[in-house]
């Protein structure tokens, strides 16, 4: 498969990144891009339900995302409106069905997660009850053209750093690739573009830049993805996770080489590594060459 974007970044919006004056090691004036932070206020219907710290782009993918990451939307709920007021910072999702989430608000936990990452005590028991499809299949080849063509894509990272990144995929085409401060909220505006696009889960793959965390496991089975892969490590609660509900695993995937510690079994090994291009050992990130 080939072809562009459907969602991709984009680093020269003015809005999510801006320069700042400093100095160097020696002493000289430099200007250097950062990212912005800011608060948004999460309404569902007339209950306030969470304020979160992100870049700002995409506020109704990421409200809606993360809604139904924490089983806050069912499967049937209509969404009638999404309302963003830039001035205050603030969205509502309203629903057809009345919602009164005030007890499991209660019983949230704080996970390891940047920023405000949270999941609520009661999130597991829909995560047990989750069938991811034992169809899919991720080729070697396609994991190898991933990696390149998702670490080669303009970014915000690559503007300005200090940001992650994660992106919805399809056999070898990335197709939605979102970014923010926390990676939850990357997931959750994806999750959120799922929802207000009806895209199907069972014949996808996940990448994420982040670490292969619990959280990020839970959210990925939730979606209903299959395939998740990232070119950083693993924590063993996530691990543990991924081999429960039969999630493949893949972590520190960079060029040619990758580590799977869950769900091998739905991997095809169709293409020599050997032959594969590795890609260089630092990335160059504007103002600067950093490893990613």
């Amino acid at each position: 498969m080939s072809g562009p974007y459907v969602l991709k970044p984009n680093p020269l919006d003015p809005r999510l990144s801006t320069s700042v004056s400093g100095i160097d090691q020696n002493g000289q004036t430099v200007d250097t891009r950062v990212v912005t932070e800011k608060p948004l206020t999460l309404y569902l219907n007339s209950q306030e339900v969470v304020t979160m710290m992100t870049i700002g782009d995409h506020p109704d993918l990421l409200a809606v995302g993360y809604l139904k990451n924490q089983n806050m939307l069912a499967e049937d709920d209509v969404i009638t409106g999404i309302d963003h007021d830039d001035d205050i910072d603030v969205v509502i999702v309203r629903t057809e069905r009345e919602t009164n989430f005030e007890e499991k608000l209660k019983k949230k936990v704080r996970t390891s997660g940047c920023a405000q990452g949270t999941v609520f005590g009661d999130v597991m028991e829909g995560f047990d009850t989750v069938a991811l499809p034992q169809e899919a299949n991720l080729k070697t080849s396609w994991l190898y053209a991933l990696t390149k063509s998702i670490n080669t894509t303009p970014s915000l990272y690559l503007e300005a750093g200090a940001i992650h990144g994660c992106v919805l995929c399809r056999g070898d085409r990335p197709l939605v690739y979102m970014e923010d401060v926390g990676r939850h909220n990357a997931v959750d505006k994806i999750a959120g573009w799922m929802v207000l696009n009806n895209i199907p889960a069972s014949d996808k793959i996940f990448y994420t830049t982040g670490r292969l965390t619990s959280e990020m496991v839970i959210k990925t089975v939730m979606m209903g993805i299959p395939i998740l892969v990232s070119r950083s490590g693993f924590t063993a609660w996530g691990v543990e996770l991924a081999r429960q509900s039969g999630l493949t695993l893949i972590g520190r995937a960079r060029g040619k080489r990758f580590v799977a510690l869950a769900g091998a079994e739905r991997i095809e090994f169709d293409m020599d590594p050997e032959v594969a291009e590795d890609e260089p050992a630092k990335v160059k990130r504007k103002g600067s060459m950093t490893a990613r």
